[in-house]
C-alpha cells in the first residue's frame, strides 16, 4: 500500500457490494478476439493519485483511439480498499485496470488474481521503470504489475535557522549533518522548546535509509523465500546511528510512537523545530500553522556516510485483474498511461513517475521536490513477499525494535533478534 502516507488499508474489515462496478460483458482479451459493439473499460485509481486534468486528457485520448469504447473511471478510497479489492478480484465482475499499493502487489500476484503481463512489459516502457518499485511488481520471476508513481522522504529544514546558525550549505553526509545539529543547538539551545531535529522513535522509514547505507537490509531473498536480516552487523550499525541521531539531536519526540503520533508536520509548524524527515507535501500541512513556512522550508536528501543514503520508496502499481473481461483494452490503457507524455505530468504534479527516468519536471518544480527527485535515484522497497501484508496489517516489529533499543528495554542483540523472529513468522506464513 501507499506506506508513505500512513493511510492504512490492511486492518479494516468492510463488506462491499460490487454489483455494477465492473466492466462490460463479453470475453475480450482472453482469446485475443475483441467483440463487436460498444465496450466499457472500468478503471479503478485511488483518491489523490492522479490529477483530474491528467485523467480527463488521458481518457479523452484513449477513447478517441478506440472508437466505441468508454472508460468508466472510478476513484477509490484507501480506507477499506484491501477488502474491496479482495472481493472484486475473486468475482466474475472485476474491473479492468486497478491501482494497488506496492506492498499489496506480491500478495495478489501469489493468489493468482492478477494477469501475467511479462510478455507485454516492454510496451509499458519497462526500460525506464523506477527501480524502487520494480521488485514489488514482480512475483516468482513473472511480471504482474507496472510501477505507477512513488515518493520518498527527504530532510525538510528551516532555511532561515540554518542561515542564522552559520550553516552555509545543506549537509551531504552524516558527519556534516551532525555538525549542523551542533551549530543549531549552539544558536537556539537556550530555548528549552527548541529541537534541532524532530525524530520520532518509531520512524522506521528513516531507519531503513541508515541500514541500507551500511549495506544491510530487512531480509535476504532466496527465490520467493525471505529470511530476516536485522541482526546483521550492517543492520545493527544503521540502528546504532539512528540512536546516535536521536541522542545528539535533542529531539523531544516520543520513542514509542511514529511520525503521525503526534503529526510531525504540526510540530514543525509550531516554529521550534529546525529539521524533520518527511515527505514534500508535509510542508503544506505545516504551513497551515504558519504560512511563511512554505517559503522558509528547504530540503536535502537523507545523508549517508559518503553522500545521499538510499531511501524507502512508497508508491503504487497498476495491474490487470485476471478476471478482467477486456484484457486487450486494459493493456492498451497501460501503454498509454505509462508513456512519457503522461508520466511527465505526474512529475509536474509533484510525484516520482513510475515508468519514466525523466524527473526534470519534478526537479524544476520547487527545491523540495528537487531534493526528492535527487534522492529517488537510489530508492528501495520492503521485501517483495506476500508475507509483508501481515506486517502492514499488524504491529510492525521494526517499530517495536526501535522503541526497545532506544529506551534501553532491550540490548541491540535482543531487539534485533526479537524483530527477526516476528518477521520470519510472517514470511513463513505467506
Amino acid at each position: 500500500m501507499r506506506s508513505w502516507s500512513k493511510l492504512a488499508i490492511g486492518g479494516v474489515a468492510v463488506a462491499m457490494a460490487l454489483a455494477g462496478c465492473a466492466g462490460s460483458g463479453g470475453d475480450a482479451g482472453k482469446d485475443g478476439a475483441a467483440p463487436s459493439g460498444p465496450r466499457e473499460l472500468t478503471v479503478w485509481l485511488m483518491n489523490g493519485s492522479a490529477p483530474e486534468t491528467l485523467t480527463n486528457e488521458l481518457h479523452k485520448e484513449f477513447q478517441a483511439a478506440h472508437p466505441g469504447v468508454t472508460v468508466k473511471y472510478e476513484v477509490q478510497q484507501w480506507n477499506g480498499i484491501q477488502d474491496k479489492l479482495t472481493t472484486a478480484l475473486a468475482s466474475n465482475d472485476a474491473p479492468d485496470v486497478i491501482e494497488i499499493g506496492n506492498t499489496q502487489s506480491p500478495k495478489f500476484a501469489e493468489e493468482g488474481v492478477l494477469l501475467d503481463v511479462t510478455g507485454d512489459a516492454a510496451g509499458f516502457n519497462k526500460d525506464q521503470w523506477l527501480s524502487g518499485l520494480t521488485g514489488s511488481a514482480t512475483w516468482d520471476g513473472k511480471q504482474y504489475a507496472v510501477p505507477f508513481y512513488a515518493a520518498n522522504r527527504v530532510v525538510l529544514y528551516r532555511t532561515d535557522m540554518f542561515e542564522a546558525a552559520g550553516i552555509a550549505a545543506p549537509p551531504t553526509n552524516r558527519a556534516e549533518w551532525l555538525a549542523a545539529i551542533e551549530k543549531l543547538k549552539a544558536k537556539y539551545g537556550a530555548d528549552k522548546d527548541f529541537q534541532a531535529l524532530y525524530l520520532p522513535g518509531q520512524n522506521w522509514y528513516t531507519l531503513l535509509s541508515f541500514i541500507w547505507d551500511e549495506g544491510g537490509d530487512i531480509a535476504t531473498a532466496n527465490g520467493t523465500q525471505f529470511t530476516a536480516a536485522l541482526d546483521s552487523p550492517q543492520a545493527k550499525a544503521g540502528l546504532q546511528f539512528y540512536k546516535e541521531l536521536v541522542e545528539k539531536s535533542g529531539t523531544k519526540a516520543p520513542k514509542d510512537a511514529d511520525e503521525q503520533t503526534p503529526e510531525q508536520a504540526g510540530i514543525y509548524g509550531g516554529g521550534k523545530v529546525a529539521m524533520f524527515v518527511g515527505l514534500p507535501w508535509e510542508v503544506a500541512t505545516a504551513a497551515k500553522s504558519d504560512p511563511k513556512l512554505t517559503e522558509l522550508t528547504g530540503a536535502f536528501p537523507i545523508p549517508g556516510k559518503a553522500g545521499p543514503a538510499p531511501v524507502f520508496q512508497g508508491g503504487s502499481n497498476l495491474a490487470i485483474p485476471a478476471n478482467s473481461k477486456d484484457q486487450d483494452l486494459a493493456k492498451e490503457y497501460l501503454k498509454l498511461i505509462s508513456s512519457a507524455k503522461y508520466q511527465s505530468q505526474f512529475a509536474k504534479a509533484g510525484m516520482i513517475p513510475g515508468t519514466s527516468s525523466d524527473v526534470s519536471a519534478l526537479e524544476s518544480s520547487n527545491p523540495v521536490n528537487a531534493a526528492m527527485a535527487k534522492a529517488s535515484k537510489n530508492g528501495k522497497g520492503v521485501p517483495a513477499t506476500p508475507g509483508w501484508a501481515t506486517i502492514e496489517a499488524g504491529q510492525n516489529p521494526i517499530k517495536d525494535m526501535l522503541t526497545a533499543f532506544l529506551t534501553g528495554a532491550k540490548s541491540i542483540d535482543q531487539a534485533t533478534a526479537d524483530a527477526n523472529g516476528v518477521l520470519n513468522k510472517a514470511f513463513a506464513g505467506s
